[in-house]
């Protein structure tokens, strides 16, 4: 009977691919790269962009302005905004593939789809909200490291 442990996890490696939790914002750009430089070459990852209705929750690639209130274009800026990420990631040495989905709150898509995709590590970015605003939007990052038994990387804008 031939082994079917996949060669990573027998050496002790992660099974699943990396899940990016990409918004197209500056500082999920900076996580990909800061990931690319952390990680080793090579690694499969997904580069999941989660939106919403009525609050769209990830910036357009080509900056247009959407109506939050019209599912299909919100999905189909969602699907450029991950193929944007896609390429990024490739660039960082990633093979790379894209995905949205539509979910609210946004971390639990992100926690959602990692687990089904048997995830190995979430990585994204802490816009480190502040002040009253922050405390009512809550963090997207706060939210995905207590909700999934998931290894996170949470990547800090540089001062």
């Amino acid at each position: 009977m031939a082994d079917e442990t996949p060669q990573n996890a027998a050496a002790g490696g992660p099974e699943g691919p990396v899940v990016f939790a990409y918004d197209g914002s500056e500082l999920a750009d900076y996580a990909i790269a800061q990931a690319g430089r952390q990680l080793a070459p090579g690694q499969d990852c997904l580069v999941l962009c989660v939106w919403q209705t009525s609050d769209v929750g990830f910036v357009p690639v080509d900056g247009r302005k959407l109506d939050a209130f019209a599912p299909e274009e919100v999905r189909s800026a969602a699907e450029a905004t991950a193929a944007r990420g896609v390429l990024l990631a490739q660039r960082a040495g990633f093979h790379a593939h894209g995905m949205e989905v539509e979910a609210a709150p946004s971390w639990k898509g992100i926690v959602e789809v990692a687990e089904e995709r048997d995830a190995s590590l979430i990585v994204l970015g802490s816009h480190q909200r502040s002040g009253l605003v922050g405390h009512l939007t809550g963090s997207v990052a706060a939210a995905t490291v207590s909700h999934t038994c998931i290894s996170v990387l949470v990547v800090h804008r540089r001062a």
